[in-house]
């Protein structure tokens, strides 16, 4: 797919909402005076390629003293994405990782057979209170790679490919999209990329995947006359050139990618092809037998109780 100007012709737009198979409603939750709208998986959709858990964190204020606390927990069969608009977190992991992660940067952790992680704001920023606001997703591994060894990388602004003009401005975090391809690795044909647009601009989102949406961080956006708002999924059906209208500044989350090779099991923070693998995970987690996190190994979150 080339990267268009609003100018450029854009034959087999979607004439109609006809092209949007569902919409989804996150639910919102607030954690204490901080908010989060998880808008996958879903009664409508459990996944879109890969992407099989969204979250919006934020946006939240927080005050002198406050602070995220996300205590150490495990992972397996998923790798998780963590990007950010507003704000500062510290990331520890039992393979030794720790670094913050800012706005526009990428924390991919991979954790194929197992990893144990935590989330929390560093003392100097709770310190002085700050704004948090961003997007927390999980990515299912292909079943050739739910039991590699875990990994984490962190990618800097400028690692990422970018494209700015005609008032829209994306980034590209991982996949391939526009002609492009992150340097954030993933094993399966996908993308997910930040799309920020001025009133009037418009984004075109080719068919190059069979299962593409868009998720409106803010804003408003237009498709084919109808009006989309903050907080909201689409998920688009396959085949469908869309053309979006930015109708007010809005920030998109684009994601999708191939289908997977098959349905996914979701238990906690466990994800598997495998209903006895998660099983497993859940004895392992119950008896201590995940590796602990340096720097960050007084304080652990239980295995919920419906186990």
């Amino acid at each position: 797919m080339s990267w268009l100007t609003d100018n450029d012709p854009v034959p087999g737009d979607a004439k109609s909402c006809d092209a949007i198979e569902h919409v989804i409603i996150p639910r919102a939750r607030d954690l204490g005076g901080f908010e989060v709208r998880r808008a996958l998986p879903s009664a409508k959709r459990q996944m879109v390629g890969p992407f099989i858990f969204f979250d919006q964190m934020g946006p939240a204020q927080f005050l002198s003293g406050q602070g995220i606390d996300v205590r150490p927990h495990p992972h397996i069969g998923l790798a998780t994405v963590t990007y950010l608009f507003d704000g500062e977190m510290m990331h520890r992991d039992s393979l030794g990782s720790a670094l913050s992660i800012r706005p526009g940067e990428v924390n991919l952790m991979t954790a194929g057979r197992g990893i144990v992680h935590s989330e929390r704001t560093a003392p100097e920023l709770r310190t002085a209170g700050q704004r948090l606001f961003g997007i927390q997703s999980w990515m299912a591994l292909p079943k050739s790679h739910e039991e590699d060894a875990p990994t984490f990388a962190h990618h800097a602004v400028a690692d990422l490919p970018r494209f700015e003009g005609e008032g829209k401005r994306v980034r590209l975090i991982i996949g391939s999209l526009f002609g492009k391809t992150s340097p954030a690795a993933f094993p399966h044909d996908c993308f997910y990329a930040e799309a920020v647009l001025a009133p009037g601009a418009v984004l075109p989102l080719d068919p190059d995947y069979d299962e593409r949406a868009v998720f409106i961080a803010s804003g408003r956006i237009d498709i084919a006359g109808q009006s989309f708002d903050t907080g909201e999924l689409l998920v688009f059906k396959p085949g469908d050139r869309i053309s979006i209208l930015a109708e007010t500044n809005a920030r998109l989350m684009l994601l999708g990618g191939e289908p997977m090779e098959g349905p996914r099991h979701i238990w906690w923070n466990f994800v598997s092809s495998s209903k006895e693998r998660i099983a497993e995970a859940k004895n392992d987690w119950r008896q201590g037998h995940f590796a602990s996190v340096p720097g960050d190994d007084t304080e652990f979150i239980p295995l919920p109780e419906n186990n």
